[in-house]
């Protein structure tokens, strides 16, 4: 039989292959051969650099090209993935979480042709932890494989909350290198490991929720277990065009988000982190960063009472910026000087705010529609007081629907904390 291109040459049978020789890119009994350097000295991006290096050098990957610094769309990758509708753990989920990588394209149809619910985790995290995919109605099996691209990702998907209690059943992941005991190196970002242990954080998986990867038979090796870290993700299942690996992988998962491998830096970058953290330290756990004491990073200092050129105006009576947002279902006996605490640690700091107490609501004021979005992301299940606070884009509003608001700048607390509409605090 010809082999396919790009996927090297057939396998033989297991007990065929003692004098194996396919080829460098083959792994056997778990044994790297041949392009992995192995020895005391060996790390994590050792490996990574010599699958890459690989894997270019023998044609093995489609686009995008080179592989390097990512997770390789490997030729072959729609075949390893026909063995995922076939797994018990497959066959059982109501819920499967898949990474955004190419590779994992044919992973994500087959969920949703499934009439499973497919989460996707945002793009580095940057407006949430995942987006629900909701195929329009009645859709084709071609408007699914479109729902599926990271096109129809962008397109059919709506932010799935912190507070959602949603429930995951399955989760796919991509990797650069893999071993049979399910020992796992990604392209060296973290963001896998990180998403795994924010779904612990809220609830969404537990030690016992099955962890799958599908990869190209080269990228099966051998891993030293001293380069093995708490927060690195294990792996249950591993899928290539060749084999359906049952990993047995008893060493535990991350049992949450490692603080301390966390960074000001990342904080700033991942606005969702910063709401998990602050959930975490109102639970009373330890959440010192890496990089130092401080307590609230990404915080923004405030702004002085100069309104600078770039500011925007205050919001004229009768409607409400489109880079605003609205919090709603504010407790009763809060104070307006508790809500800019809390934006500050969380690093939303707005423009301008605009508080309405007797309606329970506030409208956060920011530069543009950006901020006004990522400010969503990172409030999104945030409680004040006993209340999870509702967080959405505020809509164009009607002449007087903004009576009796008080807009403010976000100020320190000494100062007066109610003033006349259109008062400066």
């Amino acid at each position: 039989m010809e082999p396919r291109a790009g996927e090297g040459p057939p396998r033989a049978p297991p007990e065929k292959r003692a004098g194996n020789t396919e080829g460098p890119h083959e792994s056997r009994a778990g044994n790297a051969e041949g392009y992995l350097r192995d020895g005391p000295g060996v790390s994590k991006q050792d490996i990574r650099e010599q699958i890459w290096d690989y894997m270019e050098s023998q044609n093995l990957a489609d686009f995008p090209r080179p592989v390097h610094h990512r997770i390789p769309n490997f030729k072959g990758a729609s075949r390893a993935a026909e063995h995922f509708p076939g797994l018990q753990a497959f066959k059982m989920a109501r819920t499967i979480k898949v990474n955004p990588d190419a590779p994992q394209k044919n992973a994500r149809f087959f969920v949703l042709e499934s009439k499973k619910t497919l989460l996707v985790p945002t793009p580095r995290l940057r407006t949430g932890l995942f987006n629900k995919i909701t195929p329009p109605p009645g859709a084709t099996k071609d408007i699914l494989r479109k729902c599926a691209t990271s096109q129809g990702v962008r397109n059919y998907s709506t932010p799935v909350g912190l507070d959602s209690k949603v429930l995951v059943d399955l989760v796919v992941v991509g990797s650069v290198a893999v071993s049979e005991k399910g020992w796992r190196i990604g392209k060296g970002e973290g963001y896998a490991d990180l998403e795994y242990a924010m779904m612990v954080s809220m609830g969404a998986v537990s030690q016992g929720t099955p962890v799958v990867t599908i990869v190209h038979d080269c990228q099966v090796v051998d891993i030293p277990e001293a380069l093995l870290e708490d927060h690195d993700l294990t792996v249950d299942y591993i899928l290539t065009p060749t084999r359906v690996i049952t990993t047995g992988c008893e060493r535990p998962k991350p049992a949450g988000i490692a603080w301390s491998k966390i960074s000001c830096e990342m904080m700033e970058k991942i606005p969702i982190l910063r709401s998990l953290r602050h959930r975490e330290e109102q639970a009373g756990k330890d959440v010192t960063l890496r990089d130092g004491p401080r307590s609230t990073p990404g915080a923004q200092a405030a702004p002085s009472t100069a309104r600078s050129p770039q500011d925007p105006a205050p919001p004229e009576s009768g409607s409400v910026p489109p880079s605003s947002v609205e919090i709603g279902n504010l407790p009763r006996d809060v104070r307006v000087s508790q809500l800019k605490r809390a934006l500050s640690a969380l690093g939303v700091v707005p423009s301008r705010l605009t508080w309405q107490g007797p309606q329970h609501r506030a409208f956060l004021h920011y530069r543009d529609p950006a901020e006004a979005q990522q400010a969503i992301a990172c409030l999104q299940g945030f409680r004040l007081g006993a209340s999870t606070v509702r967080v959405v884009l505020a809509r164009q509003q009607r002449a007087g629907d903004l009576g009796g608001g008080h807009t403010a700048e976000p100020l320190p607390d000494h100062r007066p904390l109610l003033a006349h509409d259109d008062v400066l605090l």
